[in-house]
């Protein structure tokens, strides 16, 4: 047996997925990460991703070791000037700048041990939702997983 780390994105699980606890038996359809991937720290050290829109024909069977959910501070700014104004009139276009604008804040990655991962992810807030502030959201899980030894695979072979 191989320990094996693998990232589950908070998009794949809210979508897709179902949660899962250490000890539990899973079959993911993962993808690994190749190369350029790997030596720009993608995924947050792990070796393969969760796709759950891969071919689930050939999954990989593991066993949950460690579940760590990988926190990530961002910075927004809301501008909510055009909120309050009334609609345009007929067959005028008014463009509204986007509500939300997240920006990763660099070096704000942490790491909480948790024994199951949930379907949906908190978001925390640090301010009042006007003008620039700052958010701490569940970017995934950090998944270890015990899986069957096998032959090395190649970056990019979905398993």
């Amino acid at each position: 047996m191989a320990l094996k780390q693998v990232f589950y994105e908070e998009w794949q699980m809210g979508c897709c997925g179902e949660p899962f606890s250490v000890g539990d038996e899973i079959d993911w359809p993962l993808v690994d990460l190749d190369a350029r991937q790997l030596l720009a720290g993608d995924c947050h050290g792990a070796e393969a991703w969760v796709e759950n829109y891969a071919d689930t024909t050939h999954p990989t069977t593991g066993r949950v070791r460690a579940i760590d959910l990988v926190h990530q501070e961002y910075t927004l700014d809301l501008d909510l000037r055009d909120l309050g104004r009334a609609a345009p009139p007929y067959g005028k276009v008014t463009l509204l700048p986007s509500g939300r604008s997240p920006e990763p804040v660099p070096g704000s990655v942490t790491f909480e041990p948790v024994d199951h991962c949930p379907k949906w992810f908190a978001e925390e807030d640090y301010a009042p939702p006007r003008g620039p502030h700052r958010v701490r959201r569940v970017h995934g899980a950090l998944v270890t997983l015990e899986v069957p030894d096998g032959a090395p695979r190649e970056p990019g072979d979905r398993r």
